[in-house]
């Protein structure tokens, strides 16, 4: 009886750990998407101090996100890149071979004493993270892709393992804008132990959010998955955050299996072209949005930088209605908010973006969020109230950027930098039909066009019987640039054509702000080109960031598109509303009347945007 009892004993406790197990594993599932149920809102030290913060900045913005936001859902405090460089002192990347990497015997990165004084004699940022715990908030980080390359040359063990970084590397897909790490091979024995020991390690500083560089976009689903891994096994909660973008849409699925939030785009600025460009980004991934796991239009470019990588002793370059857009179209995605500026020099107005209650309920509990129209430079977006079935809409006008009209364009790069692949982009587009003209424009990409050169390498059009013809044999109507002169078959500065070390022969090079305008030969059908960052732009210590665009309708803007106040009618029938309604303007935090049908018809003020509440009246 005894041997029965303990088969079945052994059964029984077999099968109770199969139970507790699958339980795990669901509440694993589940949970993860649960740290960040609604979208994170915080502070992250990137655009106002480049990869230079120190402790007391830190500190500094965190004692005033407690005093002044904390009430309002703002609680993340996050440290960004090159917090492991003991001399990193300025807004731009010390060289590889100019940075004193601080790291510990299992080759991982630690906090710089010098630049974190808490962090020394091995404490890592365990006192800088209960400091801000203390404060009611959370702690973040910033860390790339990979294993330090400082411990694949010194052959430095990993934790609990025979292997050493030396192990797990390989050279393939290494970063193209920062040298310090290598890739890290999934099938190599030792690799998912090391990711799993800086976890660990991040885990007992008491970090609450790692964002995750150079990881989203090439997409590396391997080092996804086991940074999914690793954050799971140490048993923290850890919002999980992908960077840059953007992130491919057809990995919608898979990023929203492991991570909490990934980039839609690249590193966002104070520039309008890029705020434009974000209206059709985010309305491609709102169908993908859903709780725990957020597309992120990236950082709010708010308030004043200190020494950030574009922007030094300054702020905003935003306008006040500009900020209003950017404010609005992030709170109907559902973006994660991270505000970017230096918080204790926030000014009343820069205040009230933040703290605007009904705003921010918009942006926490909205459901359904997804752009109406999209029409002649007005956008509008709409979205559901989950608690009590009232509507919400906003309202943009998105005119043109002073220097172009963004209407009826065939193409848009979105910001091309040195973060981009190859520094370009290639092209492939087809013509409309007895098109007269083609429009070849280059827009600075949020940095002011310093350095801004550019080059369309190859550019070719292509006629219906298949032949084709280069644009360089044929003469422009007309060719401008902000800086120097537009040039064929050598770059803006009269050098070859060079884009990332690799020289083209055939070309136009040129600077933003450019438009070169080519009538083209009847019956063309396509046009192909790479359009790319030349040498003597990304050479430069400021770098290089610009923006491509294709029209075949003239882009110069008219009166119309220049500091225009216009009027948006909304249909309420379109809307579902059968009856009156009451309309809320949630950013004056007042009512504006009872519509019906289409009488409702705000103004919007140019670059500006407008947020309301519909209430039924007979709901």
């Amino acid at each position: 009886m005894k041997r029965i009892f303990f088969r079945n004993s052994v059964v029984l406790l077999f099968v109770l750990l199969l139970l507790v197990s699958c339980q795990d594993r669901t509440k694993n599932e589940i949970s993860f998407h649960q740290w960040a149920a609604t979208p994170p809102m915080g502070w992250n030290s990137w655009d106002c101090f480049g990869p230079s913060v120190v402790e007391d900045e830190v500190k500094a913005n965190a004692d005033y996100m407690a005093a002044n936001l904390k009430d309002f859902g703002w609680e993340y405090v996050v440290v960004d890149i090159r917090w492991y460089v003991d001399n990193q002192t300025t807004g731009h990347y010390n060289a590889y071979d100019n940075s004193t990497f601080i790291f510990d015997e299992h080759g991982r990165y630690m906090p710089s004493p010098r630049r974190f004084p808490s962090a020394a004699n091995g404490a890592g940022f365990k006192p800088l993270a209960d400091y801000i715990h203390n404060l009611g908030l959370k702690f973040g980080i910033h860390i790339m892709r990979g294993v330090p390359k400082e411990a694949v040359f010194n052959k430095l063990p990993i934790k609990g393992t025979d292997k050493t970084a030396a192990d797990i590397y390989s050279t393939d897909s290494e970063c193209t804008w920062l040298q310090d790490n290598y890739t890290i091979v999934a099938e190599k024995e030792g690799s998912q132990e090391y990711y799993n020991s800086i976890f660990d390690l991040y885990a007992s500083w008491g970090v609450d959010y790692v964002k995750v560089d150079d990881l989203s976009r090439p997409y590396h689903a391997d080092e996804i998955e086991m940074i999914r891994k690793a954050i799971d096994q140490t048993g923290r909660p850890m919002v999980f955050s992908m960077s840059p973008g953007a992130t491919p849409i057809d990995e919608h699925e898979h990023a929203a299996a492991h991570a909490n939030m990934w980039r839609t785009i690249d590193d966002f600025w104070d520039n309008w072209a890029q705020l434009n460009y974000s209206f059709s980004k985010c309305a491609e991934w709102a169908p993908y949005i859903q709780p725990g796991a957020w597309p992120d239009a990236d950082m709010l470019p708010l308030g004043k930088f200190i020494r950030g990588e574009r922007a030094t002793d300054r702020y905003t370059k935003f306008t006040k209605d500009e900020q209003y857009t950017l404010m609005t179209l992030w709170t109907m995605f559902k973006s994660p908010l991270m505000f970017g500026g230096n918080m204790p020099d926030n000014d009343e107005f820069t205040n009230s973006l933040l703290i605007n209650s009904e705003v921010l309920d918009v942006h926490a509990h909205s459901i359904n969020n997804k752009q109406w129209f999209n029409e002649n430079n007005v956008i509008g977006w709409t979205a559901d109230d989950s608690k009590t079935g009232d509507k919400f809409i906003a309202l943009f006008n998105s005119a043109g950027d002073g220097f172009v009209t963004t209407k009826n364009l065939l193409y848009r790069s979105g910001t091309v930098s040195q973060l981009t692949d190859g520094y370009g982009e290639e092209i492939d587009i087809e013509l409309p039909k007895e098109s007269e003209n083609l429009y070849l424009i280059v827009n600075d990409g949020g940095d002011g066009f310093t350095y801004d050169h550019a080059n369309w390498i190859s550019p070719t059009v292509y006629l219906a019987n298949g032949d084709s013809i280069k644009l360089t044999d044929l003469k422009w109507k007309d060719a401008k640039a902000g800086w120097g002169t537009v040039a064929v078959n050598k770059s803006i500065s009269g050098g070859e054509l060079n884009v990332k070390g690799t020289s083209y022969e055939n070309g136009i090079g040129t600077h933003s702000q450019s438009i070169i305008v080519y009538e083209l030969p009847e019956n063309c059908v396509r046009f192909k080109a790479f359009a790319g960052l030349d040498i003597g732009g990304t050479s430069n210590p400021g770098g290089s960031t610009v923006e491509f665009m294709i029209s075949t309708d003239d882009p110069t803007p008219n009166e119309e598109d220049k500091n225009s106040t216009v009027s948006i009618p909304v249909n309420l029938n379109k809307l579902g509303f059968s009856s009156a309604c009451t309309i809320r303007d949630l950013w004056k935090k007042k009512d504006v009347g009872t519509f019906s049908d289409s009488e409702f018809a705000p103004m919007i003020k140019y670059h500006g945007a407008g947020l309301f509440r519909i209430t039924p009246i007979s709901k």
